[in-house]
């Protein structure tokens, strides 16, 4: 690799990835230490400048370990006590550490590819790193079966204040900011003897970052919300008496029979019954509307012929007899392997009994993220659809004034995950300049303010009701406006610069060498190229 020595030895560059790693997961709840996210993402790029392809997959694949191990632990309770319920911990972690050392492959040619030159080390470089290591997280967002954008660099700034900037360019664009700005205070020590130029950009990056205030949308009013957690036994698992879910979400409601609300949201799964089908539960909600003198925003399995959807549902008073009919959303990204098994006949050989235990189906839905109430648009994401950019942005456009996120964490009471979904939630108020009311089944549940602040909230398994006055927010912030956009140019802004450095690099390799004849060069022999393939 010429023109381009590793910064660490293999043994010290392994050891630093995967404290990066360490570090990426602690800057993510229940640790939430946000400032060591820039330290994740320094300890990974310095760990595989220089490196050769096969050592940088080593490095990139410590790195990923020791992050994705401990941050999706969580996935070892979906089983619950079942034998091998570790697999889809295993499984997944697998999964994404293996895309995030081939995406350090990418990073590593990034830095040997690219020509020599102060300024454009300085500038280009660290925007190409910036986009290769954004487009990464993309990928891995969106495949495979959908992807599991869990990991993005931009979600752990939540309670950061740098967390105000994704108002303006979206999630994927703090990631790229927060790791252009590693690179480019990395570039500071690689050019040559540190200037006090050489910070510049570094520096106008950190400015940037810290000083930009959060896109302020136009006030419209509030919805008086009455969200319930019922506590009830919703786990996968969970032993239960018939009709006990809801049950336990009307025992929590009772409160409402005494308070002026305009809805009452109920959790994910908050509904064991498809109220369509089932002439009971529709009754008990019919007359649990009537009762709180407000429809209720509900969720439950529903099926349309052969087809099985997670729906959340407007209930009225009327029930489907309301005017203008019921107003429903189906879950757009269902969970693959928790909510429905792609290519069930394949994993079925694989692991015939793990595939046998889960049951569900779902489909994903195509209808709109949003429901009217009175006059009020409310935007809706269902569970894990917090983490897709795309139901976010959909709703926003619809004209949502504030999101309500239902959500069933039974599956993973005492782990991290819920507080990760939290922040991801909270992470969308601020992103879309609006309300967010996250309800969970078993806790937590927060009512947050459009700047990211937690306005009320209950706490893990915990039955209870937050009652009150939840603001409304008109307007695009600039983040959804070019949001999309932004990840466009990113992805395929990386995919151009690699191609375009390699050229130059693949250029400057074919020109013969000063003062030669074109023959054999003598500048190491191929005993010093045996030994840089193991650097």
């Amino acid at each position: 690799m010429p023109g381009v020595r590793p910064l660490l030895p293999l043994w010290a560059a392994v050891l630093a990835a995967a404290a990066g790693g360490l570090a990426l997961d602690a800057s993510f709840p229940s640790l939430g230490i946000w400032a060591l996210a820039p330290v994740a993402v320094t300890l990974s790029l310095v760990s595989l400048i220089g490196r050769t392809v096969w050592s940088s997959l080593l490095v990139g694949l410590a790195f990923g370990a020791a992050f994705w191990f401990p941050h999706v632990d969580w996935a070892a309770e979906f089983l619950g006590d079942m034998p091998f319920s570790w697999v889809p911990w295993i499984a997944l972690a697998s999964v994404e550490a293996f895309f995030t050392g081939a995406g350090a492959i990418l990073l590593t040619l990034a830095y040997r590819w690219f020509p020599a030159g102060r300024w454009g080390r300085l500038l280009l470089l660290p925007a190409l790193v910036a986009a290769v290591w954004t487009a990464r997280e993309l990928v891995m967002g969106n495949w495979p079966y959908g992807g599991f954008p869990w990991g993005r660099i931009g979600m752990s700034q939540s309670e950061s204040p740098l967390a105000s900037i994704v108002s303006w360019v979206g999630v994927s664009g703090l990631t790229f900011l927060i790791v252009a700005f590693c690179a480019a205070a990395i570039e500071v020590f690689r050019v040559g003897r540190p200037r006090l130029t050489s910070l510049l950009p570094a520096a106008a990056l950190a400015v940037l970052l810290v000083a930009v205030p959060q896109w302020q949308t136009a006030s419209a009013g509030t919805i008086r919300v009455g969200a319930v957690q019922g506590d009830g036994p919703t786990a996968y698992f969970d032993e239960r008496e018939p009709g006990s879910v809801i049950q336990a979400q009307l025992d929590a409601s009772e409160p409402l029979r005494d308070e002026q609300v305009d809805v009452v949201l109920w959790p994910e799964g908050g509904v064991e019954y498809d109220p369509l089908q089932d002439a009971g539960t529709a009754a008990r909600l019919e007359l649990a509307a009537r009762a709180y003198g407000a429809p209720i925003l509900m969720n439950a399995a529903s099926a349309a012929g052969d087809l099985v959807y997670n729906t959340s549902m407007l209930w009225t008073a009327d029930g489907v007899a309301a005017a203008g009919g019921l107003q429903t959303h189906a879950k757009r990204h269902p969970v693959p392997f928790g909510e429905y098994v792609p290519d069930r006949a394949f994993f079925e050989r694989i692991v015939p009994d793990l595939i046998g235990l889960i049951g569900r189906e779902y489909t994903p839905g195509t209808d709109a993220p949003l429901v009217d109430v009175g006059g009020t648009l409310v935007g809706l994401a269902i569970c894990f659809d917090v983490i897709y950019d795309d139901v976010i942005r959909e709703g926003a456009r619809d004209g949502a004034q504030v999101y309500m996120f239902q959500t069933n964490n039974a599956d993973f009471r005492g782990t991290d995950e819920n507080l990760q979904q939290l922040a991801f939630a909270r992470m969308r108020a601020i992103e879309t300049g609006r309300s967010v009311v996250n309800l969970s089944t078993v806790g937590t549940s927060q009512v947050i303010a459009p700047d990211g602040t937690t306005v009320s909230s209950l706490g893990i398994d915990q039955a209870g009701v937050l009652v009150g006055d939840v603001e409304l927010r008109d307007g695009l912030t600039p983040g959804l406006v070019v949001g999309s956009a932004i990840q466009l140019v990113l992805l395929w802004g990386a995919a151009a610069g690699l191609a375009a450095v390699g050229l130059l690099h693949l250029a400057g390799r074919r020109r013969p060498p000063a003062g030669g004849r074109g023959g054999r060069r003598r500048s190491g022999g191929d005993a010093a190229r045996v030994e840089a393939m193991f650097r």
